[in-house]
């Protein structure tokens, strides 16, 4: 099943701040989203060599500020990958006996977590794939 990399995610708390962090690493600003309903913006930064989006780094600003964090200052979000067929994925990692915490209900996301407690995100190549059961019914568990 073919699957690739799409990107590391942080949360941060200073926007400017990271931003200008990431830059004196030499990365630049490749794209970015401000959502104005959900009151976030999402920054995808990467070095100039690699702007095709391969080697994102995703800063995540909730715009209302960012309490619910860790107390460790570990800000740390997830991994996504991008998968072929996101049922076919959650089934496998399921019958193997991963827990799927955020199920794929919408033919297009999914959340599972590492035997580390790495979050890892799941996306659905190309379009989200029609509602299926048991995906489209089934609750989230834990937390993603």
């Amino acid at each position: 099943m073919k699957i690739e990399f799409l990107h590391t995610m942080v949360r941060v708390k200073d926007l400017d701040k990271s931003i200008e962090f990431y830059k004196m690493l030499g990365l630049i600003e490749r794209r970015r989203i401000d959502n104005e309903e959900g009151r976030f913006s999402l920054i995808f930064m990467c070095p100039p060599e690699q702007a095709d989006g391969r080697a994102d780094v995703e800063l995540t600003y909730n715009w209302d500020g960012d309490d619910g964090l860790p107390s460790d200052g570990r800000h740390f979000g997830h991994l996504a990958y991008r998968v072929e067929n996101i049922y076919e994925m959650c089934q496998q990692l399921m019958d193997a006996g991963v827990t799927i915490n955020r199920p794929p209900r919408d033919g297009h996301m999914a959340f599972v977590r590492s035997p580390d407690n790495v979050s890892v995100e799941l996306l659905q190549m190309d379009e989200p794939l029609p509602a299926q059961e048991p995906w489209a019914s089934m609750e989230n568990t834990g937390h993603w």
